[in-house]
């Protein structure tokens, strides 16, 4: 087994399994459809307008920020990105670890890619990109088995930035060493239940993850220590990275959202609509819903989401939305869909119940079972299930596709939806000009 700086040193694009290039080139398109859709949110606004008050461009070279177009530093990209991604939760993420990657991953290399005076290639990007999902799924891997709080996933991905930061400068094995202690160091230690307990703006941390690891890449590569990160070299680290370089948890572990909302609910939303589409009843016909699942689930009740924020820590209100509706997109975000009397009616039958059960077997997946009764007495009852999205139930390319063209086209306009799409599913085969030309439009405003 190689040591992790070692790895993330020499991995070049001829190691990456087909099986990963797959993935990441998925992951690319679905995370630009998230933060076009994103970059109409007020989260995204607010950190837009700041980043360039405190994160001025300079000796590092300038970095546009996603979709805006405006210049600032690549930390202040970075920052700027990730809470544009992470304002609308349907990004990728892994159930494992309990977070997401690309939302920190994509804003953060992206924005140091733009600030090189030598343009890299898609080749070279998709090293980078491996290298982060990478040691960012084992370092959170780690610190969920040895650490006694539940962090945000700012605190892991800041990790694997930071490795995949100082390999894209050019760093050697121990610079990328050196750049992993730091970004473990002072990456935000955030409480996820905190933010699920009280929804509100700081979300996932890749806000400050993505540019923690960002500046510690810089930090290494000016002769700055750091080491050792404890969840890459630690004592209780070793089992978490003994298969690294034959065993790709890039792809073992990476899913992906059918909707905008904390995974936690996608069960009970998947469960509903094949409940209401079998049996052929309306929200109208609804007495009750009882959601079994995992004691974290049952945090996110959300009967009354107010906000955005709200509405990505809920399950109630989701689902109410989904029997109503008979979807949960973007619309079901508005503060029209939220103050809607018939789905606020219908999340108030909803129950969630801690089920002993479900919380012994959602480690790897996340369960949840569905039983629905009827005014007139019926009672229909699915089977525990996972969501789709994960990798024994995986979305389709199509499924993909058609997620990101919901979300870019209104924002974007078809044109630039659809030319950032064609690039990103083969970002890796781009050259230096063509992989600028995808940046590019990655982070012109929106409306330009």
């Amino acid at each position: 087994m190689p040591r992790f700086d070692q790895f993330a040193a020499d991995l070049s694009y001829d190691d990456l399994p087909d099986a990963a290039l797959w993935t990441l080139r998925r992951s690319f398109l679905d995370t630009m459809g998230v933060a076009a859709v994103g970059s109409t949110t007020p989260m995204s606004a607010i950190a837009r307008r700041t980043a360039p008050l405190i994160f001025g461009a300079g000796g590092a070279g300038a970095s546009r920020m996603l979709m805006d177009g405006r210049s600032v530093s690549p930390v202040g990209a970075a920052m700027a990105g990730a809470f544009t991604v992470d304002s609308i939760d349907a990004h990728d993420g892994t159930t494992p670890c309990k977070g997401h990657a690309g939302s920190a991953i994509f804003p953060a290399l992206i924005a140091m890619a733009q600030a090189q005076t030598d343009a890299l290639d898609g080749k070279r990007f998709a090293e980078v990109l491996a290298t982060a999902y990478e040691v960012s799924y084992r370092a959170g891997l780690v610190q969920h088995a040895t650490c006694a709080d539940y962090h945000t996933s700012g605190a892991w991905t800041a990790v694997g930035v930071a490795a995949a930061g100082a390999k894209l400068l050019g760093g050697n094995a121990d610079q990328i060493r050196q750049a992993a202690g730091i970004g473990e160091y002072h990456g935000p230690r955030s409480q996820m239940m905190r933010c699920i307990d009280h929804p509100t703006m700081v979300r996932d941390g890749v806000g400050w993850g993505a540019p923690s690891g960002v500046t510690a890449a810089y930090l290494a590569m000016e002769g700055f220590t750091g080491a050792p990160a404890l969840t890459c070299e630690g004592a209780e680290s070793a089992e978490f990275w003994a298969d690294l370089g034959s065993g790709w948890r890039l792809v073992d572990h990476t899913h992906y959202k059918a909707y905008p909302c904390c995974r936690w609910a996608h069960p009970s939303l998947d469960a509903v609509a094949a409940l209401q589409a079998d049996h052929g009843f309306t929200h109208r016909d609804i007495a009750k819903v009882e959601i079994r699942t995992f004691h974290y689930a049952t945090r996110l009740a959300g009967h009354e989401p107010k906000t955005q924020d709200e509405f990505a820590y809920a399950i109630a209100f989701p689902v109410a939305a989904m029997l109503v509706r008979g979807q949960v997109g973007v619309a079901e975000l508005s503060d029209a869909a939220l103050s809607d009397p018939e789905i606020l009616a219908l999340s108030h039958k909803v129950t969630l119940i801690d089920d002993d059960e479900m919380t012994r077997i959602s480690t790897d997946k996340r369960w949840a079972q569905v039983t629905i009764t009827l005014t007139d007495g019926r009672r229909f009852k699915d089977a525990p299930r996972s969501p789709r999205g994960d990798a024994d139930l995986p979305l389709s390319d199509g499924e993909i596709r058609a997620k990101y063209d919901q979300l870019a086209r209104p924002v974007l306009g078809q044109a630039r939806a659809d030319e950032i799409a064609a690039l990103a599913v083969e970002f890796d085969a781009l050259d230096a000009d063509g992989l600028t030309r995808l940046l590019t439009l990655c982070t012109d405003p929106v409306g330009a």
